[in-house]
């Protein structure tokens, strides 16, 4: 009968055989890209707007701005700051830049640039845009597309500034 010699490993073996597949392990599960687009999950009342730097906490209102080239995410508690913040940041990429904005009724992500926006709402910034797909859009409503809001909040921000020199 024959036998068969077991492998026998010393400890140390084993703790470099356990370190590789560890350190394989680890390499290789990062490696996974996401797709540069989508909306991503904010974590409300922890994440920061990008440009005035308050907790974004109203779900009904909140933005994201994604550089198409990286996939960098920028968020934002208002579509006023969103808009604001391309402005003053001169982003080269803003006419690609991807822009998702929170629906109004539903909460769902919806794309920035094709919502239906209406302009009496109470926002975290006072800007009152609230955002709505064609589905949620409340009957009788009348509605701005996002060329018109991003004038809107370029005056609304230009009559505040002038007030606040005023009180210089």
């Amino acid at each position: 009968m024959r036998r068969f010699r077991t492998a026998s490993f010393s400890p140390l073996h084993l703790l470099a055989i356990s370190l590789f597949l560890v350190l394989f392990a680890t390499a290789f599960s990062g490696c996974e890209k996401k797709p540069v687009g989508g909306a991503e999950k904010i974590h409300w009342d922890r994440d920061m707007c990008e440009r005035c730097k308050m907790a974004i906490s109203e779900r009904k209102f909140a933005a994201e701005i994604i550089d198409p080239q990286n996939g960098k995410m920028y968020k934002f508690d208002d579509i006023g700051c969103a808009i604001l913040w391309m402005d003053e940041e001169k982003i080269p990429w803003r006419a690609k830049a991807i822009i998702w904005i929170t629906d109004a009724k539903t909460g769902h992500w919806i794309d920035a640039r094709t919502a239906k926006y209406t302009d009496e709402s109470i926002t975290p910034m006072a800007y009152g845009f609230a955002a709505y797909s064609d589905k949620t859009l409340p009957p009788g409503s009348s509605t701005l597309d996002f060329g018109q809001v991003s004038e809107k909040v370029r005056k609304i921000e230009k009559l505040n500034s002038e007030k606040l020199r005023s009180y210089k």
